[in-house]
Order: structure tokens, then sequence, then C-alpha cells
């Protein structure tokens, strides 16, 4: 298990993104800055994206750890890690989510993610030591998110993307917020709900089924952290009854509805990631957001 250590006090950490104009469609990008070095220990909750985690602190810095692999310094997690922490003396990091279809681009190795998590240099050689070093020597977080937008970029434009239906099939469970069959994705593409199965789940690691468990889960637990009712919730997101949304959030994090509503990784979601929280509007979407709390 990891090392004794306290939720972060965001009080302490400033949290910066980029500026609208420079966020990728399926990509998204924060940065973390921690003024006190004191040991800290989270538990970060599943959410439908594929996460590139570059620790740019000096030192021991960050350490994750999912069903019994602990990793030490930058790490891929793939999607539904199972009980995930992270923690350490955690100085800077930068945190790159990718969607599922953008993942099985820019991560060669996506697919065979999921569940699991992996050193970066596993997934990208020594790509990933020189990305290190450009980043801890750039002056300010926008150069940091200039050099990963462009790493990123160039990835995507060297390799093949998934199959247009897969994509589909994918932005189409996002934007239902999970609220979609597996069927009707079919339907929409043109394929039997097989081909549909075997293609979704050998690009982006996941059969489409729990892919739609995950992003309905997801904007519940966002909403949850809101404030909401589990009740409430759990008819906003489509659940049968507020006892199915606890299996579910059981099943995705090991916690109760309200362990999660309180859970320290989403108190800072709507900062972190400005464009999707449920709560969002455009005025809390920055550049540069110190979090005060």
């Amino acid at each position: 298990m990891l090392s004794t250590g306290t939720p972060p006090d965001w009080a302490s950490v400033d949290i910066a993104v980029p500026r609208p104009s420079d966020r990728l469609p399926g990509i998204g990008m924060a940065g973390f800055r921690q003024s006190l070095r004191s040991p800290v220990d989270i538990a970060m909750v599943a959410h439908p994206s594929v996460t590139v985690l570059i620790d740019l602190s000096e030192g021991a810095g960050v350490v994750c750890e999912s069903r019994g692999r602990r990793e030490r310094g930058s790490v891929v997690i793939g999607l539904v890690p199972g009980d995930l922490r992270a923690g350490g003396c955690v100085g800077e990091c930068l945190q790159i989510r990718l969607e599922p279809d953008v993942a099985a681009t820019v991560l060669d190795a996506a697919p065979d993610l999921s569940g699991t998590l992996a050193p970066l240099a596993d997934v990208w050689g020594r790509d990933a030591g020189r990305i290190e070093d450009r980043l801890r020597t750039a002056t300010s977080w926008d150069e940091r998110f200039t050099i990963a937008a462009e790493v990123v970029g160039q990835r995507l434009r060297a390799r093949r993307p998934v199959e247009p239906e897969v994509a589909h099939a994918w932005r189409r469970t996002l934007t239902s917020r999970g609220q979609v069959q597996v069927d009707s994705l079919a339907g929409e593409v043109g394929w039997d709900r097989k081909r549909l199965w075997s293609r979704f789940r050998s690009r982006l690691g996941i059969s489409p089924k729990r892919a739609i468990r995950l992003v309905r889960f997801d904007h519940a637990a966002r909403l949850l952290s809101t404030g909401h009712t589990a009740a409430g919730v759990a008819a906003e997101c489509g659940y049968v009854d507020q006892s199915h949304l606890h299996r579910e959030v059981k099943a995705f994090t090991g916690l109760t509805p309200s362990a999660v509503a309180v859970a320290p990784w989403l108190a800072i979601d709507d900062v972190a990631w400005p464009t999707s929280s449920p709560t969002h509007h455009p005025a809390t979407a920055g550049h540069h957001i110190p979090r005060r709390r």
C-alpha cells in the first residue's frame, strides 16, 4: 500500500489548464503544482478516459497503485483501473486525459491497458524520458501545454485512426451520457451487434456495454460530487433505482455513493476539467486557475 499521507489541501495546489483556443478534441490537460511538499494519499475516481500522468516533481515524486500493482513516476492509467490511488511527495505533474478512440491512436498499447496501469516508458519507450526533460525545462504551463499538444498531435498524425464506426459509437456513448443501447449504436453505424462488439473491444479495450456503464457512472459521480441526492442522480442517469446506482458505484470504485460524493479528486474536477463538468459554465473556464477553498 501507499505510504501514509493525507488527502491534498487544494488551497495549496495551483491548477493550470490550457486556454480554450488551445484545447484539442478528445484530449484534456491540466497541470498541478503543490506548494507544500508533505506526503499525500488520494483516491482517484474512474472516468471514461485513458490517463497519461507525467511526473515533473523533484525527488521521490508520484506513486500510483492499483490492483496490487505499484508504479513510481510517470504512468499511463487505462480505463476502469479499479481501486486507484495516487500519493507520495507530489510537487508538479501534468495530467493528460485521452478519450479511448484518441488513446487507441496516441498510445500503441491502449487496448492492452484497460484495467491496469503501466510506466510511461513501457508505452512510449525512450520518447518518455525526452518528453519529461522538455516539460521540466519549460518555463511556464503554457509552454508545457504546447509541448504536450505537439507530442500528442504528432502521434495522432503519424498513426492510423480507429474506424469511423468505432469513433462514432464512442462519441454517441459519451454525448448520451451512457443512456444508449448497444443495438442502437450498431444500427447507427450499419453493423450488427456482434461486429460492433468485436471491433469496439479490439480497438478501445472495452466492450460497448461496459463503456456505456462507465460513461453513465462518470456522469453520476460528477452529479453526486456537486450535491445532488443519490435518489435524484439515479433517476437522472437512467438507473433502475437507487440500489442500482449503489451497485454500479461500488463496482467502479469500491465506495458508496455518499463516499464518492466527497471524494477529494472530484472536489476539483470542475476546475481541472472545466469543459466536462455537468455544472460547467463558460465563465469557469480559464487559463490559470489557483484553487482556493
